[in-house]
Order: C-alpha cells, then structure tokens, then sequence
C-alpha cells in the first residue's frame, strides 16, 4: 500500500521476445518462452511483497502487453491496462511525460530499452547497488516511491528505491 501523499512506480521492462520471424515488424514481436516464464515470476515476486497497481500505462507493443498479461495472472484483480502509443520506444521524457499525467497512487508502467532504462536511472535520489541496473535488462523492474501528493509534481532524482528485481537471474 502506498502512504499518504506518496506515490509509487512499478517501472517494468518487458520481459524476453522472440525473434524466430525476421520479416515479423518489431512492434508484433510476442514473447519467447523464457519471457514468458520471467513475466510469470515477476508476477508472483509482486503479489509477495504486496504490490499492487492502481493504473497501468503499457506500451501498445505485443511483448509489453504480454508482459503485462502474464505478471497479472498472478496478481489478483487489476484494473485494465491503459495503453500508451507514445510509449512504445518512448525517450525517457516522453516517459515522464506520460507519467506526470498519470492519476493512480501505484503507477506501473512497461516500456522498452534503452529508454527505459535512461528513464529508471533519473529516478531515485541514489540507485541500487545491484550492477545490473544501469543496463536495465528485460523483465528489469524497480520500484520507487516519491514523497508527492500529484505526478504533476514529479522531478528526477527524488525517488526513494524500495525494491530492484531481475526474476531471469534466479
């Protein structure tokens, strides 16, 4: 549960694609078997530690939305994902844009490197030890609270990390 005048990011890299069709447009990439996996482990990695949006703003890409759909399997009753054109490839100012739009107090949000990760790197005032996190991998997901009562508000570097998860590496 997110505290009183706070709000918190679930910021989520989609998990692993498949290349097998090289003609395949890389917006309809879906995911292989090891994102699937990965995205299902995320999901319960969520629900342990009791994370649970309130808004989800998703690239429109299928890898994202496949990412998004097997991770909530796990997760009980969430809303609808709000799918998000501009996020698909999105520069880290597009995603915070997008983001200081939003309206739920628990925001995730899936996007795509290298973006994504640029994006994740501007948030906390001090990142995560983990080595891992400055490439951002897929299924890479941070979680950050910020001390604010509106997204309106949101500036960089004044998240505080509550958690930093990569489910491929266990």
């Amino acid at each position: 549960m997110t505290p009183e005048g706070h709000r918190r990011l679930i910021l989520i890299r989609h998990a692993k694609s498949a290349w097998d069709d090289p003609l395949m447009a890389d917006h309809d990439r879906p995911l292989n078997t090891r994102g699937r996996e990965a995205a299902q482990d995320l999901g319960q990695w969520l629900a342990s530690r009791d994370y649970h949006p309130d808004e989800i703003l998703c690239s429109t890409a299928r890898r994202t939305v496949e990412t998004f759909d097997v991770a909530a399997s796990g997760l009980g009753a969430l809303p609808e994902p709000k799918l998000v054109a501009n996020l698909y490839h999105a520069s880290p100012d597009v995603m915070m844009a997008v983001l200081r739009k939003a309206t739920g107090s628990c925001v995730m949000m899936l996007g795509h490197n290298p973006g994504i990760a640029e994006f994740a790197r501007s948030l906390p005032a001090r990142a995560p030890a983990d080595p891992d996190f400055s490439r951002y991998p897929t299924t890479a997901t941070l979680v950050v609270d910020f001390e604010i009562a509106d997204w309106s508000a949101l500036d960089p570097h004044r998240g505080t990390v509550l958690d930093f998860h990569i489910p491929e590496r266990r």
